[in-house]
Order: structure tokens, then C-alpha cells, then sequence
């Protein structure tokens, strides 16, 4: 879990786990799971060098093989680049549709609208939304500040975070889904 994540679970009186929301003693720590963690043997798809899961994080960091390896996935599933990479929009920061100001991140465009604009009932396009592949950059949110709450309280790479750990393929918002799906599937059976 990232650190605001897991502050969110302990927040209550009774705190519980994200995934299972069973209930979690704030300061014990998991000594089955981390016994598991040091005990339980891989091989690194790079370089096939064997080691505990415990050192798995840190070895991919710093092999080279293990890179390469990501890279080919990633080849094999995105798209030849267009042409013209200037018409689509930046996934990464976003303007204030109400005052044109530039170069907020997802969270930082939230916290600007509920500060400066929550009053304005004005319709507007959601930047964040029209950037994405599947974002109609026409649309205007009815009430854009409920939509900001409700969408994008978070954001969406936090949960491709997760995923592109365990692979890394799944971030590549240009990538064939199809192609992308089959490569995580061979990659599965494989990986056993």
C-alpha cells in the first residue's frame, strides 16, 4: 500500500485491511506474511539468478536483463507511434477549464477547483477525462465539481501502479488491449 492508502484503512476505531477489510491491529506487524516473503524462492526473468521474493524489488531495479526483458514486452504489444503525437493531449498535467490556468497534476487540479471554483455552476469539459484514450473531449460535465469529487478524488495510475509492478505492460495507455491482454496471459503461464 502507498502511505495515504494505508492511512485511509487505519483511520477508523476499528481499523481494517484495504483488500479484505478484516480487521488490523495498528502496530503488529504480519510475521507470517514476511516469513513467507523470506522464505519463498524465484528467479528473475532477466537474468534467471535465484533468490528470496524479499530481494526480488531490489534486483529488478538494478538488472539490466530484467530491464530488457520489460522492454521487450512492451514493444510487443504498443502501437507504431503516429504521426502527429502533437494533437493528443497531455496525460500528466491539466489546465482549470474555469481559468485557463496551466500545469496542475490530477490532485492538484482538484484541490485548485475546490478552492477557487466551487461556486462556478458553469458546464465544462474535465481535462483529466478528455485526455485519456476513451475521453470524449466535447463533453460537459453537468456539475463539474461533483465530478471532479466523485472521479478523481484519486488518481488512476494509483491503481495501474499495482498492476504495472506486477507488469509493467498495463501502463501503456497506447497499447492494443487485445495484444496487450494475450501478452499478459503468455506472460502468466510463463512466469508460474
Amino acid at each position: 500500500f502507498c502511505t495515504p492508502c494505508l492511512q485511509e484503512c487505519l483511520k477508523p476505531k476499528k481499523p481494517v485491511c484495504g483488500v479484505c477489510r478484516s480487521t488490523l491491529t495498528p502496530g503488529s506487524r504480519a510475521l507470517d506474511l514476511e516469513k513467507q516473503i523470506e522464505t519463498t524462492e524465484t528467479t528473475c526473468n532477466g537474468c534467471n539468478k535465484k533468490m528470496f521474493l524479499s530481494k526480488m524489488r531490489s534486483h529488478a531495479a538494478s538488472c539490466s536483463k530484467y530491464q530488457n526483458y520489460i522492454m521487450e514486452g512492451v514493444k510487443a504489444v504498443t502501437k507504431e507511434p503516429l504521426h502527429n503525437t502533437r494533437s493528443f493531449p497531455n496525460r500528466f498535467t491539466f489546465p482549470c477549464p474555469y481559468c485557463s490556468e496551466k500545469n496542475f497534476d490530477q490532485e492538484g487540479l482538484v484541490e485548485h477547483c475546490k478552492a477557487l471554483h466551487s461556486m462556478d455552476a458553469k458546464q465544462v469539459v474535465c481535462p483529466i477525462c478528455a485526455s485519456m484514450p476513451w475521453g470524449d473531449p466535447n463533453y460537459r460535465s453537468a456539475n463539474f465539481m461533483e465530478h471532479l469529487q466523485r472521479r478523481h478524488r484519486f488518481s488512476y495510475d494509483t491503481f495501474v501502479v499495482v498492476g504495472a509492478f506486477l507488469c509493467p505492460l498495463l501502463q501503456d495507455y497506447d497499447a492494443d488491449e487485445d495484444d496487450m491482454m494475450a501478452q499478459v496471459l503468455m506472460r502468466s503461464l510463463r512466469d508460474k
